[in-house]
């Protein structure tokens, strides 16, 4: 179905470039775009954060395959080495073999006693021939060997680098992906309380209700606290003597100890 639709989209292109020439292959392209790109808009962000979140659990797969040929890949390589090592050391023995045969046959004798065992010059020297040919295989072959195991130890290097840098790559996404989930839900928090429309005029209501019960109280608090002369009280006071004969009196018979100082 999608071969179809972009045989039948090439086609199109292909009619409206021979009729039309560039410009309309130029708009048609340029609207394909746009409209590819309206799509893409008119998708919510959450679904595709959703859908980013899904493709980096998709990464899982595939990294446990690649941890699988990893560590295949590091047993094989064991047993080149176990080889390797083997073949060497095989090696080894047999060109100690080898040296001992020719420098015996290099001292001139007829007989050659080995293992309790006597031979003569000739067979020793058929033996020796045959153990040098196959000394030069042999070590050819472990040379090999260590070519082949070198080459898949850089392989083996170059698959974990990977490895670790696909999981880098993947521990990176996961936390972009919830810095952007945590920005869109500021976003959402923002936009929440950016629709709420508050109507204050009863607030406003209530504040000044308060406000004049505060008012009356403060009033009622004066009349309390005022202070006020009630009628019928009893009047617990002296009456001050207005006749002055009564006052002089008073003060020189020293009922008064007022004292007055002249300078």
């Amino acid at each position: 179905m999608v071969k179809k639709g972009l045989f039948a989209g090439g086609a199109l292109l292909l009619l409206l470039g021979l009729l039309f020439g560039r410009d309309a292959v130029s708009y048609t392209t340029t609207s394909l775009g746009w409209v590819r790109q309206s799509v893409r808009d008119s998708v919510p962000v959450s679904f595709e954060l959703e859908r980013a979140r899904k493709m980096i659990r998709d990464l899982d797969p595939e990294i446990q395959r690649n941890m699988h040929l990893i560590a295949k890949e590091e047993v094989d390589v064991q047993g080149l080495k176990e080889t390797l090592a083997a073949g060497e050391k095989s090696l080894a023995k047999s060109r100690s073999q080898i040296e001992l045969l020719t420098n015996d046959l290099k001292k001139g004798d007829s007989n050659f006693v080995y293992a309790g065992k006597s031979y003569t010059s000739r067979q020793v020297e058929a033996d020796l021939t045959q153990r040098f040919e196959s000394y030069k295989v042999k070590q050819a072959t472990t040379e090999k060997l260590a070519q082949v195991l070198a080459a898949r130890e850089r392989g083996l290097v170059a698959g974990r680098e990977k490895l670790k840098a696909m999981q880098a790559a993947k521990s990176r996404l996961e936390v972009d992906v919830a810095n952007l989930d945590a920005r869109m839900e500021m976003v959402r928090v923002a936009q929440s309380t950016s629709e709420f429309n508050f109507d204050d005029s009863r607030l406003s209501r209530t504040k000044d209700l308060v406000k004049d019960i505060g008012a009356r109280i403060d009033v009622a608090e004066k009349l309390v606290n005022a202070d006020t002369t009630y009628t019928g009280q009893i009047d617990l006071e002296e009456p001050t003597s207005s006749d002055i004969t009564e006052q002089v009196t008073k003060y020189f018979s020293g009922e008064e100890s007022t004292v007055v100082k002249l300078d």
